[in-house]
């Protein structure tokens, strides 16, 4: 008994044998991660809805002045739309955001070497999967936002859209929805994955660390400016129309008509608001999503 008991005390001393494997940090599990993404994104929305407004009022009026706005609307009206960005997020989201750790170990993509094209994977998935849960929220924002003329509150614009147009309304633009969501997610997810990567082994800092993670996702942000900016602009072009008719037949026939009469530069017509919003966003998501995970006892992306 006394050499065993011996050999045990030699055995937790040694350097060679981790003495904290239970208490290793791990991976939350998919309804976790969903939950704590969307909580980070209930509080990012609130910073970065005003330029979500002035973005897509520039996207439906070249002319748009923000100094014009808020003369005529007032302060408050920078905050349209912020019912419907709530469920917007706790749906849309909580699926982007949170299922890209699950996705990505599920497609074996989850260490820090991992192809850049399966971490693109990941996130175009759950982007793509997300946006048809937040489509119908995507729309009642989008009207709501674009609206300078009145302030519908949101369950009387959802029955109206309801009477008119029926379930299908709520899902108009989901083919723009979902190929803005694929391509702004896997760009986002991606390239805040390798830049963590890539700002970790120049610097020292640690994957963990919030400078890291700042950085990481400002460069995030920029890129998923540069790759989603027409997409966007097709998305809010497609979900602005009225409720009783259609303008446009779909996300081909957009693209062609706003093509042939404004010219290839209105795809990036609000460019630099929506850059505005994504680096913050972005941010803002990305660093509450990791210090939430740290606090629950979870394991960083």
């Amino acid at each position: 008994p006394v050499a065993a008991s011996a050999a045990a005390s030699a055995a937790a001393s040694s350097p060679l044998i981790p003495r904290k494997t239970m208490a290793a940090k791990s991976q939350p599990n998919t309804f976790q991660s969903m939950g704590l993404a969307g909580c980070t994104a209930l509080i990012a929305v609130n910073f970065t809805h005003p330029i979500e407004v002035c973005k897509t009022r520039l996207q439906v009026d070249g002319k748009f002045s923000i100094g014009t706005f808020l003369r005529t609307e007032g302060a408050a009206a920078m905050y349209k739309g912020i019912q419907a960005a709530w469920m917007r997020e706790a749906s849309y989201t909580s699926v982007k955001l949170g299922g890209y750790g699950p996705i990505r170990k599920l497609l074996g993509a989850d260490s820090p070497d991992a192809p850049f094209v399966l971490k693109f994977a990941a996130g175009a998935t759950s982007g793509s999967i997300g946006s048809c849960f937040g489509n119908p929220f995507d729309v009642m924002k989008t009207m709501m936002m674009a609206d300078a003329k009145t302030n519908t509150p949101l369950p009387q614009l959802m029955g109206r859209m309801y009477k008119e147009q029926g379930v299908s309304g709520f899902y108009r633009g989901i083919s723009a929805n979902i190929a803005r969501a694929c391509v702004l997610n896997g760009t986002k997810m991606a390239c805040y994955d390798t830049a963590k990567g890539f700002v970790s082994g120049n610097t020292g800092w640690s994957r963990k660390d919030a400078r890291t993670i700042f950085a990481s996702a400002t460069i995030s942000g920029f890129c998923m400016t540069c790759t989603v900016s027409p997409f966007d602009m097709l998305r809010t072009t497609l979900m602005n129309q009225p409720t009783d008719k259609k303008i446009y037949s779909g996300f081909a026939d957009a693209a062609v008509k706003i093509f042939r009469t404004k010219g290839p530069l209105a795809f990036y017509r609000g460019f630099f608001p929506i850059w505005g919003r994504f680096a913050p966003q972005a941010t803002l998501q990305l660093l509450v999503f990791e210090q939430l995970l740290k606090a629950t006892g979870f394991d960083a992306i």
